[in-house]
């Protein structure tokens, strides 16, 4: 018998006219960090809402028409409903940080790139910190009603879906995405949906271009699976980091390329350009084909667009900087880039590092940007070191790489239970009030009990889910009930009275998922003592191609079902935004070894904190900052002249004896409520001290005045009278690099080695310029005492050009030092010129 054809159909229910308005709100991504319209979904159909992955869009689709018409006849379901439409009303009215926005014109835009965007599990486009700070910085924004615009890739496959075996093996799932589910709808141009087009080795790719809205932010993604594609080309966005090396690089073509043009399409035109880690650093080439379409020299174009260009970078691990081989990445060049084609050389050169090698992502960011940042001070000065041979002849200290240390969106990460509370104790609308001086010092009122109980039923909603995704795993895996129990026996939601050890992220080797097991012997002191139960609860994927990683995770699973580990070590599979949101809220301690100092900025441990649990980490990214002795526990790393092995080791017992010294004692140090009183103080101090400092308004608040309005005002500063000062400011650099090799300097005076204080000295300098003029050149003397701690104390002299002779140009000080002691002094000149963004960007200096 022949086999009949099978047709599938999809039908949508009908949304009652008192409920039109969900479907806007599905359509928002502002429900991500607003719980109350979370709430009116879940509420409509709780199972098919875990079913959906929390995607309300999705949700609406799927639902039984006779439970929208029940709910549309609920008056207690209507009543909120329309809470929720009123507060989404009035946000839309008016953002709450509206005023600190403040600086941008009408017209201005700040337009954001960036690979991956983490807002929300229904839209996953994320794999891991990176992402989730992007959708945080976003959220900011329409806090702010900053003007501002996401640029992003639309993946079929976001990152894996997890599975562990019962061999602690992990297991990696792709599900692809049905874009009519997700909170996304295409951008239309003329009445039809919008595409650009670019021009790969042989062949023309169309992109289609989508926008998600997070509150007054669009996010606009990029699509590569269209139908005027090939197949193959049709799946260069399919994955998120997935493919081959030439996949990757056609991602970020598509990205900068591809993003630049939809914004050209859009009429959008923005005043200043972010580049979020390397990824997006083609859009750098793009504009630049843009204006030498128009009239200007290459570099005049680079120069225009460096202005206002911002670029930030995330990691100072290799792997987080992009490279190709040369020979793979010229074809593309030479397709892509039109105009500038003709010399792709030149343009692999702008992405050369200084040292020679492949065509570097980085590279390209740093020379088509003029703001650098790292994301923490760390950070910053970690990467002044590394990306110092950019700027050769300046000290790392001085090169242009600043800092902004990262922030997390409290709306978004705060659990909900604190909401009435802080109401309560720190005035309604303490939200719009973070970084007034002394409101914090309220939380200090917050009566014990009080504090205490919120943080339990916080710790109990966790529980509740941790014991269902265990559950869930352990029985996939063949498990046994009573063996479930007996796993579970210290997660039991009605009573969350056990001391509770959270490590979250991604499981990368420098992380050290599993330093707690350096020394067995000390971890088996710490979980024996029956009275004072510990359990360690771990969560994280490693990318499906780092087995380093994926063997950490292997070898957690071992430990956590060994006899004397069992239900005190649980590791929960499927690590996502949901699964973080409740873990670092509800952990009593929140633990991060990383190896110092690669941990960028790191962001867990500021939600951990906020939310009034304790963080026990190293002394590295922003820990480094948060950290004051009072307000959790801090871990000084060990020497770096140290071997792996033994810094291992000595920080593994440090973690050892803070947590049987001081976290253990201090938890279990219970008084008749039924809680510490000194632990309940330095929870206390952890959330008034890491909320106010670490939300993402404040990191935005410092993008804009420090990088965004600068960049605005330089970028429109060298596009004024057609480039006038982009192609002066060229110019002169391409006149200085020539003559730069010849300038000298020499000493003219004869230096005193003593003086009394008051007293002056003439410092007389002759300097070779080369061809130069006196005004291209900037002649300092840096005076410098040394101090017995921290770091030397400098001061800088400029000396005035003082006439020439004999072909050199003199230049004089009378220097009256402010300080007294033993001082050095060096005398230098550098490049200097009025239109410059930075004063060393150009990276020359020349020492007597």
């Amino acid at each position: 018998m022949q086999p009949s054809t099978r047709y599938q159909l999809e039908v949508n229910p009908k949304l009652p006219k008192r409920l039109a308005r969900l479907e806007e709100l599905a359509g928002n991504l502002w429900y991500s960090w607003d719980r109350p319209t979370r709430a009116i979904f879940a509420r409509l159909n709780p199972a098919l809402w875990d079913a959906v992955g929390h995607n309300p869009k999705a949700m609406l689709k799927r639902i039984d028409e006779q439970r929208l018409i029940d709910a549309a006849s609920d008056p207690a379901f209507l009543d909120s409903l329309t809470r929720v439409l009123a507060a989404f009303d009035a946000y839309q009215a008016d953002a709450p940080f509206r005023q600190s926005s403040g600086g941008f014109k009408p017209d201005e835009l700040v337009a954001y790139f960036c690979a991956e965007f983490g807002v929300h599990e229904s839209l996953p486009l994320y794999s891991g910190g990176l992402g989730i700070l992007a959708g945080d910085h976003c959220k900011a924004a329409s806090d702010f009603q900053l003007p501002f615009i996401g640029v992003g890739l639309l993946y079929r496959q976001g990152y894996f879906v997890q599975t562990i075996d019962a061999e602690g093996r992990q297991r990696a799932e792709y599900h692809d995405s049905e874009f009519t589910d997700l909170p996304i709808e295409p951008v239309h141009k003329t009445g039809r949906e919008l595409t650009v087009e670019l021009a790969f080795p042989g062949r023309k790719l169309t992109v289609k271009v989508w926008q998600a809205r997070i509150g007054h932010v669009n996010l606009y993604l990029l699509d590569t699976d269209v139908p005027e594609n090939s197949e193959r080309d049709r799946a260069i966005a399919h994955r998120l980091y997935g493919g081959d090396r030439t996949t990757r690089l056609e991602q970020e073509l598509v990205l900068g390329v591809g993003g630049a043009r939809a914004l050209a399409a859009m009429n959008l035109k923005p005043s200043v350009w972010h580049i979020n880690e390397g990824h997006a650093a083609f859009l750098i080439l793009e504009r630049a084909r843009g204006l030498v379409a128009e009239g200007l020299s290459m570099d005049a174009a680079i120069e225009a667009v460096a202005s206002n260009t911002v670029f930030t970078t995330h990691t100072p691990v290799p792997a987080g900087h992009d490279q190709f081989n040369e020979g793979t990445v010229t074809p593309y060049l030479k397709s892509t880039f039109g105009d500038l084609s003709n010399a792709p050389d030149k343009l692999a050169a702008l992405a050369r590092p200084p040292a020679g090698g492949d065509f570097n992502m980085t590279a390209l960011a740093l020379r088509g940007a003029r703001y650098v940042n790292g994301v923490s001070r760390i950070h910053g000065g970690v990467s002044q070191r590394l990306l110092k041979d950019f700027w050769p002849n300046v000290t790392p200290e001085e090169n242009p790489v600043g800092y902004i240390t990262n922030g997390v969106h409290v709306t978004t990460f705060l659990a909900p239970e604190w909401g009435e509370v802080l109401d309560r104790f720190l005035g309604v609308g303490w939200m719009h009030r973070l970084g007034h001086p002394g409101i914090w010092e309220k939380i200090r009122d917050i009566p014990d009990h009080i504090f205490w109980s919120v943080r339990q039923d916080i710790k109990a909603r966790m529980l509740h889910m941790l014991r269902h995704r265990i559950a869930r795993q352990h029985l996939r895996n063949h498990g046994s009930e009573s063996h479930l129990e007996r796993l579970l026996r210290y997660c039991d939601p009605a009573k969350p009275n056990t001391l509770t050890i959270g490590f979250g992220r991604r499981f990368a080797t420098y992380k050290r998922a599993t330093l707690l097991f350096n020394d067995l012997d000390n971890f088996r002191r710490l979980l024996e003592d029956k009275e004072r139960p510990v359990v360690f609860l771990f969560a994280g994927k490693a990318h499906p191609a780092d087995e380093p990683g994926q063997e950490l995770i292997r070898t957690l699973v071992h430990m956590s079902g060994q006899e004397e580990f069992q239900g005190r070590l649980l590791f929960i599979e499927g690590y996502d935004l949901h699964i973080a949101r409740r873990l670092v809220s509800g952990v009593d301690v929140w633990l991060n070894n990383p190896v110092h100092p690669l941990e960028a900025s790191g962001t867990s441990g500021m939600k951990a904190g906020m939310n009034g649990a304790i963080n026990l980490s190293i002394l590295d990214g922003w820990w480094d900052e948060g950290y004051d002795g009072q307000n959790g526990w801090g871990i000084k790393p060990a020497s770096p002249q140290l071997d792996q092995h033994r810094r291992d080791r000595e920080e593994a017992r440090t973690l050892y004896e803070l947590l049987q010294d001081n976290v253990v004692p201090l938890y279990y140090k219970r008084a008749e409520g039924g809680y510490s009183a000194e632990w309940i103080r330095m929870a206390k101090r952890s959330m008034a001290s890491l909320l106010p400092r670490y939300d993402a308004s404040r990191m935005l608040g410092e993008y804009v005045s420090k990088y965004y309005l600068p960049a605005a005002r330089q970028g429109q500063r060298y596009a004024r009278d057609g480039y006038d000062a982009a192609k002066t400011v060229s110019a002169w650099k391409a006149r200085v690099r020539t003559a730069w090799p010849g300038v000298a300097l020499r000493r003219i005076d004869t230096p005193p080695q003593r003086i009394h204080f008051g007293e002056s000295i003439p410092v007389e300098v002759g300097v070779k310029l080369n061809g130069l003029a006196p005004g291209d050149v900037c002649v300092e003397l840096i005076l410098t005492r040394e101090v017995r701690e921290g770091a030397p104390v400098s001061h800088s002299h400029e000396l005035t050009p003082a006439g020439a002779e004999q072909g050199e140009q003199r230049f004089k000080l009378d220097l009256k030092p402010g300080l007294a002691g033993r001082l050095d002094y060096r005398i230098r000149a550098y490049p200097r010129h009025e239109l410059l963004t930075h004063p060393f960007e150009m990276g020359l200096s020349t020492w007597l």
